[in-house]
This record gives structure tokens, C-alpha cells and sequence, in this order.
């Protein structure tokens, strides 16, 4: 999951920090008052307007390079508003995006290095020059009526971060897509919370993996090892002429008399932003939950931060549990935010409890607000490295809107091999930390790593939905220094591609259109990773999306759902109306699923315009 080299991730937080917790950034001028406040690094462009024309396909790796090396060093002028939504009724298929939409080149570029940092309300944030070669991308003088309306400016600030949009590849060029294991979820709860309020997310906000690894689609679990591939693919319900390819990750599950002690420390932002029912008090519940499923053994440590930082309690064995919750319920909230000196705090604790062959965790709860204090982003960064290089890992939970730091806590858990996670009801709380908790308990697999290889025999072209900043160099696949994402306890992984089929391939004992690797190190001791290959066989292949399983269609409907919430520019003639369809079919009675049916229908009332949505629990 941390496949940004901590050189390169730490600019853009740095960005999102100061914009969101008030450092010191230019006054902003009568030009600049008006508009969005966007930020991309020197020498790549920003993702253009998505409904501009863009060339069919994307560049090659050489193409990508070379475009990379000859860029102005300026950052283009910022965008004065954000991609139109999209058209309601079909409309006919947009060319694919250019390159200026694409991934990090498979170079090694980062992930996400051409993205732009959205930011609500708050200070603009310091712009660079303009390149003198840079143009502005023409929009349409009569936009498509829209499918999707982006949420209105919120009093306070939020910071999300846009990574763009995966290009389509041609496998004759470039064969190969490997990114890291995601577990994350947060951005499918934020979406949700933003639709149940009457608005639908910014587009900024919408991870297409975070969407699909939010459920539970019932893999089998594997027979040995840590984890099962399945795979699986159909045609696709949303372009004719094109199939869905699913890869999907079952990690064992673990019993709980089976699981490995655990050292936590929480450490809770108390400061003023953190006043609210939504924010500290379920804050609050949530850790008693966490800390009513810890077994004898674990120990936990709790400690705070907000004008100061303090040492609420000093780790201490779950036998005193008393004594764990009555500290929780003691927390209250005010003051401003010194988030460096509470993480410097928090990784002390860790120290104390710091067992070999045992795990050892922060788990940081905030709403990301924080001025951080004396101590540089950067060396924040660094400190969880650190940490994380001693067996230290780092999880976060977020909470409340209005002045939520999405972009902050993504990277925090990034960079300390951790889960984020986010909280909005008590519902959301019992799911994360009570019935899915293993999760974050039991570290099974680490650095894990995919690589899909299709076979330009049978492939004409292909395109993953998701995972923008989870790319990682191909070359890198094989290098284990190189951090990638941690599997769970029970967690389970989902990827879609959208691929088109030649319309002949090669038959004959072998033959593959789809070959997957995986790549992992074990939870505790050599750092010598093993490799996992896994072939689709062209029988795998249903022959309708109708005749698919169940879980696969369910996945199916995430991934477009995910697509149109994000303003993807290969989505605009997909309707939430079959969304929803495909959704009701194939859902499982899993209420999470039957869940997710309503807040499509609710999506689309909210952007036909309507203020009367559906209500999620109709029939």
C-alpha cells in the first residue's frame, strides 16, 4: 500500500497541511479569491478538463518518459472549476484519455505526482508561475445535462487529493500492471455520509478501490498460505464490445485464540476541532469497542494531543480494563492541535510495549485538522518510517466533516503501514472495530505486491479502475526493498480491469489472456519476499454478465459506481439507473449490500437536481 517514496509524498502534505491548518501561505489576491485552489508538482500537467477531447489510448512508457523529461518546470496555471458532471441519458462513448490523464510512468515516477490537491474554503494555495507553453483547456460551450453534481462549498475546509484517472493500455506496449495491496475504506464511508446528507462527494474524494474493498464479497478462504486469488471475468454491462476481468485476494482468517498479542497506542485528537458528538464521542465509543475484543495478553496505551500533548494512560494489560475505559471516558476535546508532538508521544508508549514477533501499533483518531507544531511535515514523515522500520506500525480513523483533512490521514497510514479507516455512525464504529477488527490485529502477509500480465494474443487493450496511487514500477515488482501494502487477518482485495478482447485468440493447452502474480513477505522475519502465479484460462471466461456470479456482478456495479461519482472520463454514457439494476440483482441479503442499492438511488435523485431523494431503506 506505501508505494510513494517519502520524498516525493511529503511535498503534497505539506501543501495540504498548511492550506488546511492555517500556515503561512500568500494573502490571497482578487484573482485568486474567486477561484479553486489547485496544486501540481513542476514539470507535469495537471489532468485536463475531462470532457476537452483527448487522443485515443495512452503513450507508451518511452512516450511517457520523454514527455516527462521535456516539460516546462512551471506547474500550469490552476483550473478555475472542476470537470462538468455527467450526462444522464447514454450518450455515445468518450475517446479515452491522453496521457495527461495516465498514471506514474512506469519508470518509476510517483504515484499521483501529476495530481491536483482540492481544498474547500480556507486559504488559496501558493501558486507557482505559469509555464509560458501552458494553454487552457477549452470547455464546452453546451455541457450534457448532469449525472452527477459536485457537493456545494462546505463552511470550513476539506482536503482531498485527485490522482486521476488510470489510462488504457495497450498490452502490445506494455503488457504489465502492478500496483500494491490497498485495504483502505475511508473514501467509500465519506461518500456515503456526503450522500445520506443530501450531497454528492467531490469527485476528488472517490478512490474506485476504497469503494469496492469497503465490502465483503464472501471469497473462499485459501486451502494453505495467507491468501487465495480468484479470478474471474464477463462482459461488460457498460461498454459494448468490452469485458470486466476481476482479480480478487482472500486473506485467511485468523480465530481469535490464534491471534498474535497486540501492543496498541491510541493516541486521540482532543483539540477544539474535535467538539462534537461525531467526532470525540465517537471517537470514544469506537476505542471502548476496540478495546472490548482485545484478549488477555494485549496491552494498551492511551495519550493525547491538542494545545499540549499528554500521557493519559501508560500501557497497561488488558486484565485492567476498568482502568482502560475509565481513562477513555474521561477525554474531552478544546484547544488548538500540536499533532508532531503527540505522534512523537505515542511512538514512546509503543517503545515500552515493543515485542518481537508481537504487534505493535498506533492508532491515530482525528479529524486531520492539525497544525502539527514545532516539528516539520517532513520530519513527521520521517519519524513514522522510522518507527514503522522498527516494527512500529501506524492506523488511522477519521472523523466528522466541514474541515476534514481526507489527504492527511491517507498519508499518514501510507506511510506507517497501516488501515484508514473512517467513522460516522456507531454502525460504521462496530464494523470496523469490532466485527472487522482482525483486520487491523493480525498482520498475515507484508509488501504485497500485484502484477497482471495480459497477453496481447487475446487482449486488444486494458484499463484498471482504481488504485492511481497504488502504481508501482514494474521493474520494481521483484525489488523487495521497495515498500508495497499489508494484508490482514480476513481482509480481502478487489481489483477490476476494463479490457477489450481480440476477436480470435490462440487455443491450445497454456494458453492464458490473464497470468497473475503476487508477490509477499511473511508477517515476521525474513524480508526475502515469495512469489504467487496464478493463470485465467480462457474457459473462465462467462459468456454473459448475467451467467457471472453473484459477487463478481455485485463488484461490478462498486466499480461503476465509483466511475461516475468520479467524474471518469470512460463513464459517461453509464447510467446510475443500471447501476442500481445490476447492484439489486446480484446483492447479497448482507445489509452493508442491500445498503448500497439505496444510496444509488439516492445519488441519483441528488443529481437529477432533486432535494427529496429517495429515502436508502425504500423498496
Amino acid at each position: 500500500m506505501r508505494t510513494r517514496p517519502l520524498d516525493l509524498v511529503a511535498p503534497a502534505l505539506v501543501t495540504a497541511l498548511l492550506i488546511g491548518c492555517g500556515g503561512s501561505t500568500p494573502a490571497p489576491t482578487a484573482a485568486t479569491a474567486s477561484a479553486t485552489p489547485t496544486e501540481a508538482p513542476a514539470g507535469r500537467a495537471t489532468q485536463p478538463e475531462f470532457d476537452a477531447a483527448q487522443d485515443e489510448g495512452s503513450a507508451s512508457d518511452a512516450k511517457r518518459e520523454e514527455a516527462a523529461a521535456s516539460a516546462p518546470d512551471a506547474a500550469p496555471a490552476a483550473e478555475a472549476a472542476p470537470p462538468p458532471a455527467l450526462p444522464v441519458a447514454a450518450a455515445p462513448v468518450a475517446p479515452s484519455p491522453g496521457p495527461a490523464q495516465s498514471r506514474a510512468t512506469k519508470a518509476g515516477a510517483a504515484p499521483g505526482a501529476d495530481a491536483r490537491v482540492r481544498v474547500t474554503g480556507g486559504a488559496p494555495a501558493p501558486k507557482k508561475a505559469p509555464a509560458p507553453a501552458a494553454t487552457a483547456v477549452a470547455r464546452p460551450a453546451a455541457p450534457p445535462p448532469a449525472v452527477a453534481v459536485t457537493a456545494p462549498e462546505p463552511q470550513g475546509s476539506e482536503t482531498y487529493r485527485d490522482y486521476g484517472v488510470n489510462p488504457v493500455e495497450d498490452p502490445a506496449k506494455d503488457r504489465l500492471s502492478t500496483f500494491a495491496i490497498d485495504v483502505d475504506t475511508a473514501s467509500y464511508a465519506i461518500a456515503r455520509r456526503k450522500i445520506m446528507d443530501g450531497a454528492l462527494p467531490p469527485y476528488q474524494a472517490v478512490r474506485a478501490e476504497e469503494f469496492l474493498n469497503y465490502f465483503d464479497y464472501g471469497y473462499a478462504s485459501p486451502a494453505t498460505g495467507p491468501f487465495a486469488v480468484h479470478l474471474a471475468a464477463a462482459p461488460s454491462p457498460f461498454t459494448s464490445g468490452h469485458h470486466l476481468v476481476r482479480v480478487a485476494v482472500q486473506g485467511k482468517r485468523v480465530p481469535l485464540k490464534e491471534r498474535t498479542p497486540v501492543h496498541l497506542v491510541y493516541l486521540v485528537d482532543t483539540s477544539g476541532s474535535m467538539q462534537s458528538p461525531d467526532k470525540i464521542e465517537l471517537a470514544k465509543k469506537s476505542l471502548k469497542m476496540l478495546t472490548d475484543t482485545l484478549k488477555p495478553g494485549d496491552t494498551v496505551a492511551l495519550c493525547t494531543y491538542a494545545g499540549s500533548v499528554r500521557e493519559v494512560l501508560a500501557p497497561t494489560g488488558i486484565e485492567s480494563k476498568g482502568k482502560i475505559l475509565a481513562a477513555l471516558a474521561d477525554l474531552t476535546a478544546g484547544g488548538s492541535t500540536a499533532m508532531s508532538s503527540g505522534i512523537d508521544l505515542a511512538y514512546s508508549l509503543a517503545e515500552r510495549t515493543l515485542v518481537k514477533g508481537h504487534v505493535n501499533r498506533v492508532i491515530v483518531l482525528s479529524d486531520g485538522d492539525a497544525n502539527v507544531g514545532p516539528t516539520s511535515h517532513d520530519e513527521i514523515l520521517k519519524t513514522i518510517k522510522r518507527a514503522r522500520d522498527k516494527g512500529i506500525t501506524l492506523s488511522t480513523v477519521g472523523f466528522g466533516q466541514g474541515n476534514y483533512k481526507d489527504l492527511m490521514m491517507e498519508q499518514l497510514a501510507n506511510q506507517g503501514d497501516g488501515n484508514y479507516a473512517y467513522i460516522d455512525s456507531e454502525a460504521q464504529a462496530r464494523r470496523v472495530f469490532s466485527e472487522q477488527v482482525g483486520g487491523m490485529l493480525q498482520v498475515i502477509a507484508r509488501d504485497v505486491k500485484i502484477q497482471v500480465e495480459f497477453d496481447p494474443s487475446f487482449v486488444k487493450s486494458y484499463r484498471l479502475i482504481g488504485y492511481e496511487n497504488r502504481d508501482v514500477a514494474d521493474r520494481d515488482f521483484r525489488n523487495d526493498k521497495v515498500d508495497a501494502g499489508e494484508i490482514g487477518a480476513g481482509h480481502s482485495v478487489t481489483a477490476i480491469y476494463d479490457v477489450e478482447l481480440k476477436a480470435t485468440a490462440p487455443k491450445g493447452e497454456g494458453a492464458a489472456p490473464v497470468v497473475v502474480r503476487l508477490r509477499h513477505k511473511a508477517p515476521l522475519g525474513s524480508n526475502t519476499a515469495e512469489e504467487t502465479l496464478v493463470k485465467m484460462a480462457p474457459g473462465a471466461i462467462a459468456p454473459t454478465f448475467d451467467a457471472a456470479p453473484a459477487d463478481f456482478r455485485f463488484a461490478s456495479a462498486v466499480a461503476g459506481f465509483a466511475e461516475v461519482l468520479r467524474h471518469s472520463p470512460h463513464a459517461r454514457s453509464w447510467r446510475l439507473a443500471d447501476i442500481e439494476k445490476i447492484a439489486r440483482a446480484a446483492a447479497s441479503s448482507k445489509g452493508d449490500q442491500q445498503e448500497f442499492i439505496g444510496i444509488i438511488r439516492r445519488a441519483g435523485a441528488l443529481a437529477n437536481g432533486k432535494t427529496d431523494a429517495v429515502a436508502v431503506n425504500a423498496d
